[in-house]
């Protein structure tokens, strides 16, 4: 494993030898065990060391980076910003909130982030975080215009590592709008990225992940976090176009009333490999969680859900729904689906499913009797299978930005 990560803790600025200490002692616990294999439960479908040592010779950290490309921001409605550039912190423009409402940084500190002990690439992480964002909103304070992420990724990168580290604080009867932005260049690179999110009672975040073009990167992402009483955390995945891309999603319902949403939609091409992983833990009663996961393969592509439902004994009138659905449109692409249910309350309504089928030709059929041509008849299919995910998305310029980028990846098939 030293011999592929050719890591050079020298080139990161620490502010204390304390700092030092702790970086080398978790590269060396990330050396000990490694990337992780199938023999990982958790990674049963994704064989990350493999893929990783069959499309890297060696894989270098280095912090040293230009600038390089002028980053063309959205217009499509209005909203506030956080730039970041090859993960760390750049810049932020929060135009058209209350400034002292609305707190964003760079991320130094990575003392509240605990090392995830079944999690090897958290000590990687650990070891080589070169910072990110912190973002916190203020009590009874709701946000008027959505902040982008605009996520940027210089063109040198080639067998580089990025590791950053997020923070994301909404306070009591706060609300926020979230979207990250992925823009990518041709280099082959990796990144890996830990976040945190803590949302008091009775806030509300809406986190949208969407990519804007293919992207040679291989990205991994760890989401971790908490719910207060009457809160609503809601996460769409659009992340199409990567190489390959795993995102975990541990979200903890503590208090009653918690309402926890992760819909995705996903457009998958040649070679490409992406993986949701999600546990949703009921440690309250009357919670409601909802799980839709759609996927769209084509070529040699690979699609995975993992998905499991954790309900306490005390999360009496549980209400959780999980389901995945795969439109297999080639006999080499593949989707594997586990989903799991772990119960120990009486009184709850929890539900489980997976289908995966090819296209309706009979629908195509149909379309073309209708004179639309075969290749367009597909696309409108598929486009359909997706759009349901938008059904929770309320604000109609946001809503019409992203079919426009549905639309778009479905094109780029």
């Amino acid at each position: 494993m030293e011999q592929l990560f050719k890591i050079d803790l020298k080139k990161i600025n620490t502010s204390s030898q304390k700092e030092s200490l702790e970086r080398k002692k978790n590269l060396e616990l990330f050396f000990k065990t490694g990337l992780p294999n199938k023999k990982d439960e958790n990674w049963k479908f994704t064989d990350l060391n493999s893929i990783i040592n069959k499309n890297f010779k060696k894989i270098l950290n280095n912090n040293e980076f230009e600038f390089d490309k002028k980053i063309e921001l959205i217009n499509d409605f209005d909203h506030n910003n956080i730039v970041l550039v090859n993960g760390t912190f750049k810049s932020c423009d929060i135009q058209f909130e209350d400034k002292e409402k609305v707190k964003i940084e760079s991320l130094n500190s990575l003392e509240d982030f605990e090392c995830q002990k079944n999690n090897n690439l958290h000590f990687l992480n650990k070891a080589l975080s070169l910072g990110g964002f912190n973002l916190e909103v203020q009590k009874d304070y709701k946000c008027k215009k959505p902040i982008i992420i605009y996520n940027y990724f210089t063109s040198n990168l080639e067998n580089k590592i990025i590791n950053n580290s997020n923070n994301i604080k909404l306070h009591r009867n706060s609300e926020l709008t979230l979207i990250e932005y992925n823009i990518g260049e041709k280099s082959k690179f990796l990144k890996n990225t830990f976040e945190k999110v803590n949302i008091d009672e009775g806030a509300l975040l809406k986190n949208i992940i969407l990519q804007k073009t293919k992207c040679n990167g291989f990205f991994y992402k760890n989401i971790s976090g908490s719910q207060g009483y009457n809160s609503s955390y809601q996460n769409f995945i659009l992340s199409s176009g990567l190489k390959f891309n795993r995102i975990e999603i541990d979200m903890n319902l503590n208090k009653e009333n918690c309402n926890c949403f992760i819909l995705s939609g996903l457009c998958l091409g040649k070679k490409e490999h992406q993986e949701i992983k999600t546990q949703i833990n009921h440690l309250a009663p009357n919670c409601k969680s909802y799980q839709k996961i759609k996927n769209v393969l084509e070529y040699d592509s690979n699609g995975v859900y993992q998905g499991k439902i954790f309900v306490k004994d005390i999360a009496q009138k549980t209400d959780a729904y999980q389901l995945s659905k795969a439109l297999i449109l080639h006999d080499e692409a593949a989707f594997n689906a586990k989903p799991e249910l772990e119960i120990y309350a009486d009184d709850v309504k929890c539900s489980h499913g997976s289908t995966s089928g090819s296209i309706d030709m009979d629908a195509i059929h149909y379309l073309m009797t209708r004179g639309i041509d075969k290749a367009t008849a597909k696309k409108l299919l598929i486009n359909g299978f997706l759009n349901e995910i938008f059904e929770n998305i309320h604000e109609e310029k946001i809503k019409v930005f992203l079919q426009k980028i549905i639309k778009e990846q479905i094109n780029g098939i």
